[in-house]
């Protein structure tokens, strides 16, 4: 039994080589791409990683919080760590981001990879070139034909503006000169509004349909996130009058729960959840399960790095969509790069002419530099049993911590009388 005995968090932030602005932030000139990592140890010398994107150090008190409800525990009992997870948001924070550090070391446990873990097996999956920027129409042909002369066959463009006769046009362009060789698709942007540097266009359900008209004009392939991500009566209306398969799913928070019930409503025809939000690997499975059983496609989110690409690899490769749907592969020259996007990777995810082998080495796969880590990471958080016994004492007091310990040593003696019983 792998049990966790150290947990260690990094700030990390790789700067970019040139400007990138986001069409999720509009006017916002990123610099950095921004994480922070999770190193878990456990007593036996295997570790686990994860990482959740940041915009700052905006998780520096986190280590006070899951070092308590972690440390001691048994890491590859997945159960146990999404309801200690759970536990957590209770108090507001949702962090399935670190879930998947767990599957790590559960794979390097068993010596597989976790697509088998999950029931697959890793194989080559086609990609499609998912750009970040809002680009005028001359400048998103050019991007199409690079990208199409990279290999890829599919690209997704990015619309966002307030006159949508603009996002019209950028579109038809687009399709005018590549429709022919390339599926295109759409990301309207409008899931998770942010308006924290510039305002930004607020789609209705009206607006929305005239845009996925023209889009089915143009045989674009899915219109992404075209309403806000939790107006899901109206989503379930577009979804079933538009003639373009209308596509999202990527932040929900809510994990399986709320998705689920987005399933059963109908609210797309294509699920992207992204395990590092969508309640980590466990619950993305069963979101993943839920679409094939009921009908909606599935292909993931995955902008955020590499160790969220490895995450969702794995997902896509343990579906039965792994030979349907491409893959987002987050990738948009000069500012968002392969060397930005996975800097602290020993093993980047280059791509081979739009197409991307999914890790077969134990757990995820992924192996962290070093050297990348000191030189673009910082260390802010480690608790070990040590650590945290002295925490529970300045923070509760000597005799209320000894109090605690002891119902925790209760517990996982009863805990371990009841699994010997069960054997």
């Amino acid at each position: 039994m792998p049990i966790i005995s150290r947990i260690e968090l990094y700030h990390v932030a790789i700067p970019l080589p040139a400007r990138f602005y986001p069409s999720w932030i509009p006017g916002f000139p990123q610099t950095e791409n921004r994480f922070t990592l999770i190193r878990v140890l456990t007593e036996s010398g295997l570790e686990g990683f994860s990482a959740g994107p940041a915009l700052g150090r905006e998780r520096a008190g986190l280590g006070d919080l899951i070092g308590p409800y972690l440390v001691g525990e048994d890491a590859t009992d997945i159960d146990l760590i999404q309801q200690r997870i759970r536990e957590m948001a209770y108090l507001g924070w949702r962090n399935a981001w670190i879930e998947p550090a767990f599957w790590d070391i559960r794979g390097k446990f068993a010596g597989k990879p976790v697509c088998e873990l999950l029931g697959g097996a890793p194989c080559t999956v086609r990609l499609y070139a998912s750009t970040g920027e809002i680009k005028r129409p001359e400048e998103c042909v050019d991007e199409a034909e690079n990208r199409f002369e990279e290999g890829f066959r599919t690209i997704k463009l990015r619309v966002h503006d307030f006159d949508e006769i603009n996002d019209i046009r950028q579109v038809r362009e687009v399709a005018k000169a590549i429709g022919q060789r390339m599926h295109i698709a759409v990301d309207a942007n409008q899931g998770w509004r942010v308006t924290t540097v510039k305002n930004a266009p607020l789609w209705d359900l009206d607006r929305a349909k005239r845009f996925a008209d023209r889009c089915a004009d143009f045989g674009v392939i899915w219109l992404e996130e075209p309403l806000p991500m939790d107006a899901y009566e109206e989503l379930s209306k577009l979804t079933a009058y538009s003639r373009v398969p209308i596509a999202g799913g990527e932040l929900h928070t809510g994990g399986l729960p709320e998705l689920k019930m987005m399933i059963e409503q109908r609210c797309y025809r294509i699920f992207q959840p992204d395990a590092v939000f969508t309640g980590g690997i466990a619950q993305t499975h069963e979101i993943i399960r839920l679409c094939r059983e009921q009908g909606p496609g599935y292909t993931p989110h995955t902008w955020t790095n590499g160790i969220g690409l490895a995450i969702n690899l794995h997902l896509m490769a343990a579906s039965a969509y792994a030979t349907e749907k491409p893959v987002e592969y987050p990738y948009s020259p000069p500012g968002w790069t392969v060397e930005a996007r996975d800097g602290i990777l020993e093993n980047p995810f280059y791509h081979d002419k739009g197409t991307l082998r999914v890790p077969d080495a134990p757990g995820l796969g992924v192996t962290i530099d070093p050297k990348a880590l000191r030189k673009y990471g910082r260390r802010f958080s480690v608790m070990d049993r040590k650590r945290l016994f002295f925490h529970a004492i300045r923070t509760r007091g000597l005799k209320t911590s000894m109090e605690i310990n002891r119902a925790k040593r209760e517990s996982r003696m009863r805990q371990q009388v009841t699994s010997k019983k069960e054997v």
